[in-house]
């Protein structure tokens, strides 16, 4: 079975003189990126990077960020993103439990990373590492391609190691279903860190189409977006539905004549959401669903215009992945019958790094032929006509602007504070706000809020630290002594985490 770099390396073959990424300094042809790679992975073995080994990278995006992506699978190591903004501890933490053979990294970040880990340190280019490469065996279908961590439920986050059958099976199902061609330009705006990145980076080299690297932080800002899709021609792009619903509402998205083609996924796609897009602009749009635990997604949906229903489906299975809806009890639901979505096939990935006990809790034996299968959390029914549709999570675990966050996290990180007593998160959508991160803490007498808003910016991702923090005397409860989410109050104004700051600072 083919591995990821396998696909990329026969397109290079195919189209050496085409132009395969660009960014805002330069750029390089397939036949540059893989002489380039070739390079990286060369120094990479020397160091020590072979099958399974992890390499991290911490870099901004940029044509020389995707050679190292490819330099890194060609050595049959697997890639770890890295976020530099993260706390300290996380990233020690990271470090720990995944042991990078090398981090390769831009030169700013050289010195934090340094004080987080012991392997060395060099840049994207992996310059400065052993030149002679030594032998060693080749990676297969089942090695890892990558490791991305995402948020978990005990105050650790957890390394999901996918292998190169499963990212190679969805970018195949990518290509045999939405079909890029060499005219085709894709957008890479998502962090690396998000597991949609994964097909943002790749499913261009592996077909011939071009990719454009956003500026950094550009995807943050829709202005930005419509100038750089007009400027370079982009034809393909990925939102998460809060990001698409500020796209549509930019005036000029009329002149955005070259895309055709915008996936969302990330979070739950209203109706009125797509409609929306749909009205304004004649791409195709396509709804997407699935966990980093499954490369990326397993299911899909090409909206209609419009969607006429409450909901918009997640879709159907993509080949090679099987879903199944179960009771409580593990048998299978009947349409339109509510349960846990599991999930098989291909798709799956090996397991969380370095955790046996969790891989054992979420990875289990299904209930149709004893396959392997992924507990996924979510809620979701079969429709009659043999489509799913997400009903939302069965535990609480959330997505908020693309990223998944355990609120049990955010609770364990918080309750670790020397003066909290009790604390609870919970997601509200706040209207026109939009939905956000709402910490409520029970802290002792004589405490004060501004120290617990400092902690948590201190230890937690930007995406993960709430937006308002509540101080409750007790929490309500219901009958069985459970925390009462539903009669937790709203929070206002003066419970912003910013407020906060300011009345510590002029106490």
């Amino acid at each position: 079975m083919t591995r990821l770099h396998d696909l990329i390396l026969a397109q290079a073959g195919r189209t050496p003189d085409a132009l395969a990424v660009r960014d805002e300094r330069r750029e390089v042809t397939f036949a540059q990126l893989a002489a380039e790679a070739r390079g990286v992975a060369d120094r990479l073995r020397a160091a020590g990077a072979g099958v399974d080994g992890v390499v991290a990278v911490c870099a901004e995006r940029s044509v020389d960020l995707v050679v190292a992506l490819v330099g890194i699978l060609l050595a049959d190591a697997a890639y770890l993103p890295i976020d530099a903004g993260h706390p300290a501890s996380r990233l020690e933490y990271m470090f720990a439990e995944a042991q990078p053979v090398v981090v390769l990294a831009d030169p700013a970040y050289h010195a934090q990373l340094k004080l987080v880990g012991t392997a060395p340190v060099a840049d994207l280019s992996a310059a400065g590492l052993p030149d002679a490469a030594a032998p060693s065996a080749p990676a297969g279908p089942e090695s890892l391609a990558y490791v991305i961590y995402t948020s978990g439920s005990t105050g650790r986050p957890k390394g999901v190691a996918v292998p190169h059958q499963g990212i190679v099976n969805r970018l195949r199902w990518m290509q045999d279903h939405l079909k890029l061609t060499p005219a085709d330009v894709v957008l890479q705006k998502t962090p690396y860190t998000f597991d949609v990145s994964v097909w943002e980076f790749f499913w261009p080299l592996i077909t011939g189409a071009r990719l454009v690297m956003a500026a950094p932080d550009g995807h943050r800002y829709p202005e930005y977006l419509i100038e750089v899709v007009r400027r370079e021609g982009v034809t393909t792009m990925h939102f998460v539905p809060s990001m698409l619903e500020a796209f549509v509402r930019e005036e000029s998205l009329a002149e955005c004549r070259s895309l055709r083609l915008v996936i969302a996924s990330g979070e739950a796609l209203t109706p009125a959401l797509a409609n929306r897009f749909t009205a304004a602009h004649p791409a195709q749009l396509h709804n997407l669903y699935g966990p980093t635990e499954a490369s990326v997604d397993v299911t899909a949906w090409q909206c209609r215009r419009p969607e006429p229903g409450l909901s918009v489906p997640i879709g159907y299975p993509i080949t090679g992945v099987s879903c199944h809806v179960v009771r409580p009890d593990g048998t299978l639901c009947g349409p339109g019958e509510p349960g846990e979505l599991l999930l098989g096939g291909v798709c799956l990935a090996r397991g969380y790094l370095g955790r046996p006990d969790l891989t054992a809790e979420r990875f289990v034996t299904g209930p149709v032929g004893g396959e392997r299968v992924y507990r996924t959390g979510d809620l979701a029914q079969w429709h009659p006509e043999g489509y799913l549709e997400y009903l939302g999570r069965v535990d609480h675990q959330v997505k908020l602007r693309g990223f998944r966050i355990e609120l049990g996290e955010i609770e364990a990180i918080l309750a670790a504070h020397t003066e909290v007593a009790q604390a609870t998160v919970v997601l509200r959508d706040l209207g026109v706000m939009g939905p956000r991160l709402i910490a409520y803490v029970v802290v002792e007498a004589g405490a004060g809020m501004a120290d617990v808003v400092s902690y948590a910016s201190a230890n937690l991702p930007d995406y993960m630290v709430p937006s308002y923090f509540v101080s409750l005397p007790e929490f309500p409860v219901t009958g069985n002594g459970k925390v009462d989410r539903a009669a937790l109050p709203q929070p206002s104004r003066e419970h912003l985490a910013s407020a906060w700051v300011k009345a510590g600072a002029a106490r």
